[in-house]
């Protein structure tokens, strides 16, 4: 009995800190782009959009905002994703303004850090890529993923500033007739790309977590 209410206990503890809410996701070195067969999917980048979120151990609510995408292809084959990439626009960068609890503190401030040479350096890296590598599909037997309904592993090189490194993550992908859908969420460590608050081991940098939450939520439909 005790086991069991020391164990209600933890995950109380965990879903009122929030708890994992995405998968994270593999990190390599970068691989050779998927090779692109079948047809041609446009990115529709007025309804495709990166989300993310962090966290700061200092008490603060979590932050979380959207970037827009500027433009991407993907190729399906016999109904199924096979390559592609797309642009992140890193300067339309937004924190959310609810985001934003503290008494004094503007989203567009945050904003404006986060777009300096602290963090992405928007002004010498305005754009961040992603390539994909290899689309396999999702075996719920082999993996186990936080994503409800995910569909298939995807793997691609993300391009951050100067650095690129390879990512696998669930996602859920739909192809209906001459549109594409894909979803994911997942989290990335930031410091694998060099990206950190001053020095890497500064208290500062210490201070907001390294495991920083993406999704991607893309539509694309056929040329």
């Amino acid at each position: 009995m005790k086991k069991l209410l020391l164990a209600a206990s933890v995950i109380s503890l965990l879903a009122a800190c929030g708890g994992p809410s995405s998968d994270k996701a593999t990190t390599e070195e970068k691989k050779d782009a998927a090779a692109v067969t079948g047809e041609s999917f446009t990115i529709d980048t007025a309804a495709t959009t990166v989300n993310w979120r962090a966290t700061h151990k200092g008490g603060m609510a979590p932050r979380f905002g959207t970037i827009r995408t500027d433009a991407g292809s993907l190729s399906v084959e016999n109904g199924a994703l096979t390559a592609g990439n797309f642009e992140i626009n890193l300067t339309s960068l937004t924190t959310d303004t609810a985001s934003v609890t503290e008494a004094g503190k503007k989203s567009t401030d945050l904003d404006a850090h986060l777009k300096s040479p602290d963090f992405f350096d928007v002004a010498k890296y305005p754009k961040a890529k992603f390539v994909i590598t290899k689309v396999a599909p999702y075996d719920s037997l082999q993996q186990k993923s936080l994503l409800p309904g995910a569909t298939n592993l995807i793997s691609g090189n993300l391009t951050l500033k100067d650095s690129t490194l390879n990512i696998t993550f669930p996602a859920q992908v739909a192809i209906n007739g001459n549109e594409l859908t894909a979803t994911a969420k997942f989290t990335i460590d930031r410091s694998a790309w060099g990206i950190s608050y001053k020095t890497d081991g500064s208290p500062e940098n210490w201070m907001i977590s390294k495991d920083v939450e993406v999704g991607f939520n893309v539509k694309a439909t056929k040329k």
